[in-house]
């Protein structure tokens, strides 16, 4: 048996001494729990509920049925913006909103707005939202609340997430709402997004006003006129391609509360049930995440690699203390990815397979880098949404030193 080395000895080390910081020092990110009021009572604030949809025909009549029956709908100004949808998503919106009329529910208002041509410099979602936003300010609501076409909601979610708001104080209350997980490729993947989603925005630390952080999820996101006004409206962030956690940071630094937390009432029923379409949707904006940057790119790779690959590696390690402290690293990195495990009530065992899933993000975020690198960035629906816009995000993202 060969001696192992120091430098063995070191790495084993060090990954040891950063899943024990991961567990206790960084937020407890990973206890993750589903965060909804004891009691909901009578709603008293005005919510307008604005939904950009881009050919969302599969997900949308179903997306409306649960806002049109929230308990809260009467409360309610639903807002639906058509972002050039060459599908059915207008006709089944219209017949879905119908039918709940005729039945004597639905909210206190609902529009449909023909979205107008994308301007310059705006991203297409941003761009629906605040056409969203325009029309809603005639309503004079308490509340805008930003959902995805494709979220379906339990009844009592919107004023569960409006009670959280007006109990803690908070201007933006967000839920990271439970995606779809049913194929192998979701199981795999899926849990792990929302982890190092975590991981990065610990919850604890958006609702902590002494700390920086901040993070929201946009699919299901509420906040109040007035705090939007105060970041500087949709226009501060209108070619952000991370538009949520954009949005959280303006607000958050103009001097408000920010909140988010995990449903598991509300869920997406988007499906993305190949490896393929996961990996697209990691690219879209992931090197939007690292600002353009290739020297993040570089410490983001080889942080993950020493953080999530190196664990197993080092237990092949010729002696047994490195491959010891390799396999405490390993177990700390299960003990804090279980809880989402659990949470999509999956079987334990696929708490194990953080190193594959952080080896599959690694290729996503460099497939993301070159696709920014060769003017395709951010593609969705058609769109390429993360271009060099400028000489100067051109220069900074090729030669970031």
């Amino acid at each position: 048996m060969q001696p192992f080395t120091p430098a063995a000895l070191a790495a084993a080390t060090l990954v040891c001494l950063m899943w024990i910081y991961l567990l206790v020092g960084r937020g407890r990110f990973w206890r993750v729990g589903v965060e909804a009021p004891e009691r909901v009572g009578e709603l008293k604030a005005s919510v307008a509920v604005i939904i950009p949809a881009r050919n969302e025909a599969a997900f949308i009549e179903p997306n409306l049925v649960s806002l049109l029956e929230q308990t809260c709908n009467r409360s309610l100004h639903i807002l639906l913006v058509d972002d050039g949808s060459t599908d059915a998503t207008v006709h089944i919106a219209r017949q879905a909103t119908q039918k709940i009329v005729s039945q004597g529910g639905g909210p206190a208002s609902f529009n449909l707005i023909q979205g107008q041509p994308l301007p310059p410099g705006w991203s297409g979602k941003l761009w629906a939202m605040q056409q969203g936003i325009e029309a809603a300010c005639r309503l004079n609501p308490t509340f805008f609340m930003f959902s995805d076409a494709d979220i379906v909601y339990r009844p009592e979610n919107v004023a569960a997430l409006v009670a959280i708001a007006q109990a803690g104080g908070y201007d933006l209350a967000s839920f990271m709402v439970k995606l779809h997980c049913q194929s192998f490729a979701e199981k795999l993947l899926i849990p792990a997004f929302v982890y190092f989603f975590f991981q990065l925005y610990p919850p604890s630390w958006i609702a902590d006003p002494k700390r920086s952080t901040a993070g929201a999820a946009g699919g299901c996101l509420l906040i109040r006129p007035e705090a939007l006004a105060r970041a500087g409206g949709l226009e501060a962030i209108r070619n952000e391609i991370i538009d949520d956690c954009s949005l959280a940071r303006a607000v958050k630094g103009s001097g408000s509360k920010v909140w988010l937390g995990l449903t598991d009432s509300a869920r997406s029923i988007r499906p993305y049930d190949s490896f393929r379409t996961i990996g697209r949707m990691i690219s879209r904006n992931a090197f939007s995440q690292l600002r353009h940057s290739t020297l993040l790119l570089a410490v983001a790779l080889l942080g993950l690699t020493i953080t999530y690959l190196l664990p197993p590696a080092l237990l092949f390690a010729t002696r047994p203390l490195p491959a010891l402290l390799a396999a405490v690293a390993w177990a700390l990195m299960t003990i804090t990815y279980f809880p989402l495990v659990r949470f999509y009530r999956l079987h334990p065992l696929w708490a194990l397979t953080l190193p594959v899933t952080a080896l599959f993000y690694m290729a996503a975020t460099l497939h993301s880098a070159v696709s920014f690198w060769r003017g395709r960035g951010g593609q969705w629906k058609g769109r390429v949404q993360d271009q060099k816009i400028t000489d100067s995000l051109e220069k900074r993202s090729l030669n970031p030193l």
